[in-house]
Parts: structure tokens; C-alpha cells; sequence
């Protein structure tokens, strides 16, 4: 196993959540946010994650195209949920890490979340961006034009 196969969106959130907690169990520094509407909010927010990775899925197999952010798409897929994201995989992971921070109550763990959007358009969106714009050229320029990268 390669550090470029461990190179992967679910790692790197599995790696910000867990800095949450730790944060939410090491120094909680008696700030909280604990509370039903914290819960309910937490719970919205990892579900839609998890449902836009769901239908993103779905769309990118319906199209017979790759999952694996460091390899070169064989179709641009504009249709479904990538209507209305360029990067519906990547916005979920954004909706569990700060779903988890709340389920946590990990108040000073927040910050995260920007980080974690930083990290993913550099490690992952903006590589990605310009295979697809080498291979779909006119097409990719459209695409982006009128669906926007991240809502």
C-alpha cells in the first residue's frame, strides 16, 4: 500500500474527525452546544452528506466512470445531483465533518470545517478540475459555467 492509495477524501476526514474528538474529549474548555436542536441539526447534516454520496454514486456508475478522485474520468457526468454541484462527494464530506463536530460537541473544532473544504480543492477538486478540463475541453467549459463547484 502506497501513501498515493491512502491519498483519499474518506481518509482525510476520518483524520479531521478524529482531531474533533479528540478536541471535544481533551480540551472541551466548558464550551458547548449541547442540546436537542445541536442533535437535530448534527444528525440533517451528516444525513444530506451521506445522501449526496449516495446519489453521486449512483450517477457516476450510471455512467460507467471512475470514483477515484486521482484518475481521469471516462465521462463528464452533468446529469442528477451533478446538476447542481460540480462536487456532490466533496460536499458531503463537508456535511459529516461538520455534522460529527456538532454530534461531538466539539464547539473549537469548528475552524475545521474551512480547513477541510481548503485541503479538499487542493489535494482533490483543482487536480481533478483540470484532467477534466484537458479531456472534455468545450464541454467542461460549459459545465462549469453553469453548475457551480460547490453549492
Amino acid at each position: 500500500m502506497t501513501l498515493r492509495s491512502l491519498d483519499l477524501p474518506p481518509v482525510w476526514l476520518l483524520g479531521f474527525a478524529a482531531l474533533a474528538w479528540v478536541q471535544a474529549q481533551v480540551l472541551p474548555m466548558g464550551m458547548s452546544l449541547e442540546g436537542p436542536l445541536t442533535d437535530l441539526l448534527s444528525g440533517i447534516l451528516i444525513g444530506a452528506g451521506l445522501l449526496l454520496m449516495v446519489l453521486a454514486v449512483t450517477e457516476l456508475r450510471r455512467h460507467k466512470t471512475t470514483l477515484w478522485p486521482h484518475e481521469t474520468a471516462q465521462s463528464l457526468v452533468q446529469t442528477g445531483i451533478f446538476k447542481r454541484t460540480r462536487n456532490p462527494i466533496y460536499l458531503g464530506d463537508v456535511l459529516i465533518l461538520a455534522g460529527l463536530i456538532l454530534r461531538f460537541d466539539a464547539v473549537l473544532a469548528l475552524p475545521l470545517v474551512p480547513i477541510f473544504v481548503w485541503l479538499l480543492e487542493r489535494r482533490f477538486v483543482i487536480p481533478e478540475e483540470n484532467r477534466l478540463r484537458r479531456a472534455f475541453r468545450a464541454d467542461f467549459a460549459r459545465y462549469q459555467g453553469k453548475t457551480r463547484r460547490w453549492v
